[in-house]
């Protein structure tokens, strides 16, 4: 996302040159994380569901298929993931117009 969001700074500083708000950027940066995080998501889980059969003989414990594995191991996933689209969100948000407009 921090290399998305730096390659997307002049962009984003024509936004806020026509009075986009911090806000938006925000939201617009937090979107794009948000969906880039759940198709990473749901393919993770189709491919851990397809590994399980060949790693079944490997598990001690904790059945193949076991949803509340599955749900923690996603969530955790997911929560690292919006906080390191945040970060580079954050920074969008304090780009100066002038300063963007300018980039290269």
């Amino acid at each position: 996302m921090a290399y998305s969001v730096s390659g997307r700074t002049r962009e984003i500083g024509v936004r806020m040159a026509l009075g986009a708000q911090p806000k938006n950027v925000l939201a617009l940066v937090m979107r794009d994380g948000l969906i880039v995080t759940i198709v990473g998501v749901a393919f993770g889980i189709i491919g851990a569901f397809e590994a399980t059969r060949v790693l079944g003989s490997q598990l001690y414990g904790v059945g193949t298929t076991d949803a509340a594995t599955f749900t923690v191991v996603s969530f955790l996933l997911a929560v690292v993931a919006l906080i390191a689209s945040y970060i580079p969100a954050r920074r969008a948000m304090k780009v100066d117009p002038m300063v963007a407009l300018r980039y290269e």
